[in-house]
């Protein structure tokens, strides 16, 4: 079910009688984090709104706040709303008071919201259009958006935030952040939201700028590191002849390859060239842990000083 759906199953839904209260209302302050409530007196449109949001497994801002929903989802012209869109008002003398619904139309200069504590009970009433504040959908994506999401996460991680991780076209948590990161590096609003605002500034923006201790430094606690460290002095003692305990991995590697190349060279009858051979195969399998080695330690404080990893 839709959020909406979920809204209209509650209409009729009112506050208890005199000093009772509805434990139905109680239930939605606290399935938006506020079970601290005990009255259904205090203001619940925002703890209505809240509930059918998250039973329908979206995340709302959960406040009690109506003006709240103004940085919440992605903003959505008034000519543009939909049924299921969230709309806000004001209401009170207080500039952050307000009231929260679900649009259920728009018709002329009216605007019919689905909500809660309207006249203490969950129903449809309408509201002048012009009093709408801000038209609120579910969604990181603003509609007049033309940008594919494949390609923000693209430009990002050209950029250098690489904390978007897979470009997979999906607004998962780490394309949030690196979106949280480039908004806050470039003083726009901070909500994980692709609009005009963001694109307009990730097609004019200059790569990510990687801090001078950063750029010259080596990763701390890198178990590649250390392990690459740990071959390549494996592979230099082992090239060089010497053995002893601190070099059995590279034996045991070694000794395979010399067991392999004793079985190859009796299939075509080389036995003789066997004993010359093996010092130089033996080698070239240290050489090549060496050679790996650097080459996994180097990739791994390149990633580190482009800032690919932490």
């Amino acid at each position: 079910m839709t959020p909406f759906d979920i809204a209209r199953s509650y209409i009729g839904l009112s506050e208890g009688p005199g000093p009772a209260d509805n434990p139905v209302i109680l239930e939605m302050y606290a399935s938006v984090g506020h079970d601290w409530v005990e009255h259904d007196s205090v203001a619940w449109c925002a703890a209505f709104v809240g509930h059918c949001l998250e039973r329908a497994g979206i995340r709302s801002t959960r406040k009690l706040t109506a003006r709240s929903y103004l940085d919440w989802g992605v903003p959505v012209k008034t000519a543009d709303a939909q049924q299921g869109d969230i709309g806000v008002i004001p209401r009170g003398r207080s500039s952050w008071q307000g009231h929260v619904f679900f649009i259920d139309r728009i018709e002329g200069a009216w605007v019919w919201g689905l909500g809660g504590n309207q006249n203490d009970a969950v129903n449809i009433k309408r509201y002048p259009i012009s009093k709408l504040l801000g038209v609120r959908r579910a969604g990181h994506i603003v509609p007049d958006v033309t940008l594919s999401v494949e390609a923000v996460q693209r430009r990002l991680k050209t950029l250098g935030y690489h904390e978007v991780g897979t470009i997979d076209g999906i607004i998962g948590s780490r394309t949030r952040g690196a979106i949280l990161a480039f908004r806050d590096d470039h003083d726009l609003p901070l909500v994980p939201v692709v609009d005009v605002a963001l694109t307009d500034a990730l097609d004019k923006a200059s790569p990510r700028e990687v801090a001078a201790a950063r750029a010259s430094g080596v990763p701390k606690d890198s178990r590649i590191v250390t392990a690459s460290n740990a071959q390549i002095g494996l592979g230099v003692i082992g090239a060089a002849g010497s053995i002893g305990s601190q070099i059995a991995p590279a034996l045991v590697e070694a000794e395979q390859v010399g067991d392999m190349a004793r079985r190859a060279f009796s299939l075509f009858g080389l036995e003789a060239w066997l004993t010359i051979a093996l010092p130089w195969i033996a080698a070239a399998v240290f050489l090549a842990v060496i050679v790996y080695a650097f080459h996994a330690r180097s990739a791994r404080i390149e990633d580190h000083r482009t800032g690919k990893t932490p």
